[in-house]
């Protein structure tokens, strides 16, 4: 059982995982996401500190949601984030489409790819399976 103080009120809960905030200010965190996705649904082409503004959040949450990929915006809309390898802007997540690419490519090289199942067989005598006669 892991017991923490909330990251917002103070006040102490359970912790299971996640944001360490109590049910009570996770509630009021969610219906402030509601609130900023309903925004910009209605607004798509509003800069992020009006966003924070209406939803009464801050900036920093709003690039929190965006690199969860909680919100995503429109590729005419002016928010975007910064990819973290190359530095380009995106408008959701935390690596642009080709970082994404080229981290696949090196995850699965750096894995040997298990051989096919004939490649252990053989037709020479030698290794055959021989039994010994009772």
């Amino acid at each position: 059982m892991d017991v923490r103080n909330c990251k917002s009120c103070g006040r102490i809960f359970n912790y299971l995982s996640g944001a360490p905030l109590c049910p009570g200010c996770l509630k009021i965190l969610e219906d402030k996401f509601d609130k900023v996705k309903e925004f910009v649904y209605k607004n798509p082409n509003v800069g992020i500190s009006e966003v924070a503004e209406a939803g009464e959040v801050s900036v920093s949450q709003i690039n929190q949601w965006i690199r969860d990929e909680r919100l995503s915006f429109s590729e005419n809309s002016d928010i975007g984030i910064d990819c973290e390898s190359c530095g380009t802007t995106i408008r959701t997540g935390r690596f642009c489409k080709s970082c994404k690419n080229g981290l696949t490519r090196d995850l699965q090289s750096a894995y040997p790819t298990r051989p096919a199942a004939n490649t252990y067989q053989t037709t020479d005598e030698k290794s055959k399976m021989r039994f010994l006669d009772k």
